[in-house]
């Protein structure tokens, strides 16, 4: 088990999406999270106090987490001095990039020498089966975007949060490490070799009680010329009951692809659909979430009824303004 409290890493991120890991940290486990660490030209923060590593100590820090989430899931020569001197200083690590703990000689021999320990979170640690492609009991909601990072995680998060407050049986199945690490599992799902990731997610979401809700964490989206893969895996493996549609409204082009346009909403709903009737014939598209962050209340509002009158379905920013009515239109099915 990763010891918490942590520290938040947040190294030299260029912006708020490349710090989302932290930010997902902070804002759905603020117990777990004592501050933040910033190396200079770092261009973010997540709102909590700026820490050393003896600050963080001092404040109880037990494990120090990378909450970077590159392109590439990097980790940087610029921050392996820093790693290395939390281990001696008495720190774990722990990270969901692909580039692993376990592989950086340093670190390796940093904490062998002073006994701590390494958390690759993105390693998968079972042996998942191929789809199967059967009917599941109980049911299953897929948030799936029209790009990365656009709040598909916030999106389950808030449903499932709704949901345990009405009383109603839920879960949220986390999918990738920030997931993993504000719930302590799941499945890293872009870590599974290819054949297998349907198979995962039929794993992480299996035979439930009939009034049972799953709500599976999306990745990736299925217009996303990098990352499509991971989404197709989902929507398969997942066999949802019900898709909500996640948008970014404010985004010039898809995440690290200036050459490629977002899709629209429409668009986004038509193939999303498409995908998961072919092993859910009676799924449905029951709503709309919009991540409305970097719009003023009065234009989030003004936005969000312009697309519920263009589109036909509830549509709202459940983490700006609640999921009731996502949960109502599940709760109707």
């Amino acid at each position: 088990m990763i010891q918490t409290p942590y520290l938040l890493f947040l190294g030299d991120a260029p912006d708020a999406l490349a710090a989302k890991v932290a930010q997902g940290i902070k804002d759905w486990r603020p117990e777990n999270a004592v501050g933040q660490f910033r190396l200079p030209g770092c261009g973010t923060t997540v709102g909590l106090n700026d820490m050393t590593l003896q600050d963080g100590l001092d404040a109880g820090a037990k494990t120090l987490v990378i909450g970077v989430a590159n392109r590439g899931g990097v980790i940087s020569d610029a921050w392996k001095k820093v790693l290395v001197e939390a281990l001696e200083m008495g720190y774990d690590i722990a990270s969901g990039l692909h580039n692993l703990l376990r592989d950086e000689d340093e670190l390796q021999r940093a904490a062998k020498v002073h006994g701590r320990t390494l958390h690759d979170v993105r390693i998968p640690s079972v042996a998942y089966p191929i789809a199967n492609g059967k009917k599941r009991t109980g049911k299953r909601c897929l948030a799936v975007g029209t790009d990365c990072s656009v709040g598909k995680m916030y999106t389950g998060l808030c449903m499932d949060a709704e949901m345990r407050k009405r009383g109603l049986k839920s879960t949220f199945r986390p999918t990738g490490q920030t997931g993993i690490l504000i719930t302590g599992g799941g499945v890293p799902l872009d870590a599974v070799i290819a054949d297998f990731m349907a198979g995962a997610v039929e794993y992480l979401t299996p035979d439930n009680e009939a009034d049972h809700w799953d709500h599976i964490e999306g990745q990736g989206s299925l217009f996303h010329a990098s990352y499509s893969g991971v989404t197709m895996a989902l929507v398969h493996g997942g066999q949802p009951d019900a898709l909500v549609l996640c948008h970014e409204p404010t985004r010039k082009h898809m995440r690290g692809l200036p050459d490629y346009q977002q899709p629209s909403l429409e668009d986004l709903r038509d193939v999303a659909l498409r995908m998961a009737q072919i092993v859910n014939s009676d799924c449905k598209v029951i709503g709309i979430s919009v991540n409305t962050q970097h719009l003023s209340e009065e234009d989030a509002k003004a936005y969000l009824a312009e697309v519920e009158e263009r589109m036909g379905l509830p549509t709202t920013d459940p983490f700006r303004f609640g999921a009731e009515r996502l949960v109502d239109a599940l709760e109707a099915l």
